[in-house]
């Protein structure tokens, strides 16, 4: 029998013992070598079989020990079919359109699919994830990373999430040091974009608003200095600003010293609508004309960009197409864990009146 048609023999006895309850999750398997004689075929074809089974969740691999029957088995056995999408947050701002296009896939793909929420707690979503492993009744993970730029002690939870082999993947961050696959913008390159869309405006004072607490806030703070560099205008440190996500809920409170980072600037890269909004409203308070005093360009192009007093030019968020990518990609994973997941799309600017080219021998000015 060839090789192939083996393996396969193998494969379909240990499905046929979970199936008929003669393998119960956490069984440990019959050793490699007792497989080898009983089915006459070799290790290596034996180590096949097994790796197939711990690619669809069935069994569990676990060095120096052996291979168990994954918790998941009997669920995988009954067909259950169940992602689980945790986000930061639920609000209007770009989330209900990502999720939108996340749950269009899975439902048309017969999944059962949960949403929970963090609140961007680092604890709570440890837990969430903890009690989905537990529940061992989850195909597949969409996770948006809780405050992705920050140190974590250990990431032992998506550890485990790895060991047992389920699907899973970040979207709109990830955290860099996990090899998890990602959907998201390409940050830097947006960073870079709106930065360079301000220079060829004619701009060359260009301070910046950036989240520290999340890994966006990093790429995008990385492309602002890559185009400025470039360009070889003169980067002032006092002109860069760092917020965390506390401080940007409460920005409005931090008028002085935003007003003050920003005095040198004719223009200025905002972290997202919600920052770009909320300086806008400095901005007005302080009789500072945007774009004629302080041009503005943010990213996410989200309602808010289009409500604002003066439309901001913004970086477009796909929204419903990164959702649907995210989701696509996620079933492609489960189908071959080999699958390369990670997809970031390219940026493209939503120009409206919140920039303005700048003319020679601008007033100075005085905020």
């Amino acid at each position: 029998m060839a090789s192939e048609y083996k393996y396969q023999i193998l494969v379909d006895w240990i499905k046929e013992k979970v199936h008929k309850g003669e393998l119960k999750p956490n069984d440990k398997l019959i050793s490699e070598n007792k497989l080898s004689e009983m089915f006459s075929i070799s290790r290596q074809t034996v180590r096949h079989a097994i790796s197939f089974l711990v690619k669809e969740g069935i069994v569990n691999s676990k060095h120096g020990s052996g291979n168990y029957i994954s918790d998941r088995a009997l669920k995988k056995d009954k067909g259950s079919k169940n992602i689980a999408i945790i986000s930061t947050y639920v609000n209007d701002y770009i989330f209900p359109k990502t999720i939108e296009g996340m749950q269009k896939v899975l439902l048309n793909k017969g999944y059962r699919v949960q949403i929970m929420f963090t609140q961007n707690s680092v604890d709570k979503e440890e837990a969430i994830i903890r009690k989905l492993i537990d529940s061992g009744d989850i195909d597949g993970l969409i996770i948006e990373p809780t405050k992705s730029a920050i140190p974590k002690v250990d990431y032992l939870i998506y550890k485990e999430l790895m060991d047992r082999n389920i699907p899973t993947i970040f979207f709109n961050s990830f955290y860099s040091n996990l090899p998890i696959p990602h959907v998201s913008i390409n940050d830097d390159m947006a960073g870079y974009t709106a930065v360079k869309h301000l220079l060829e405006a004619g701009h060359r004072n260009i301070g910046g608003i950036f989240k520290s607490d999340d890994g966006q806030g990093h790429l995008r703070y990385k492309g602002y200095m890559k185009a400025m560099k470039e360009a070889k205008a003169e980067i002032n440190d006092e002109s860069i600003i760092w917020i965390d996500s506390d401080d940007q809920r409460n920005l409005l409170k931090e008028e002085k010293r935003i007003l003050r980072r920003l005095k040198s600037c004719t223009a200025c890269l905002c972290y997202n609508d919600s920052v770009a909004s909320d300086l806008e409203i400095i901005c007005h308070q302080n009789d500072i004309v945007v774009p004629d005093k302080l041009s503005l360009i943010s990213i996410d192009n989200s309602d808010a960009a289009e409500l604002c007093m003066v439309p901001l030019t913004s970086i477009i968020h796909p929204m419903k197409r990164l959702g649907k990518k995210v989701a696509e990609n996620l079933l492609a994973l489960i189908e071959d864990r080999a699958f390369s997941a990670t997809y970031e799309f390219k940026p493209e600017i939503c120009h409206r009146g919140s920039v303005t080219k700048i003319i020679e021998n601008i007033a100075e000015h005085n905020y």
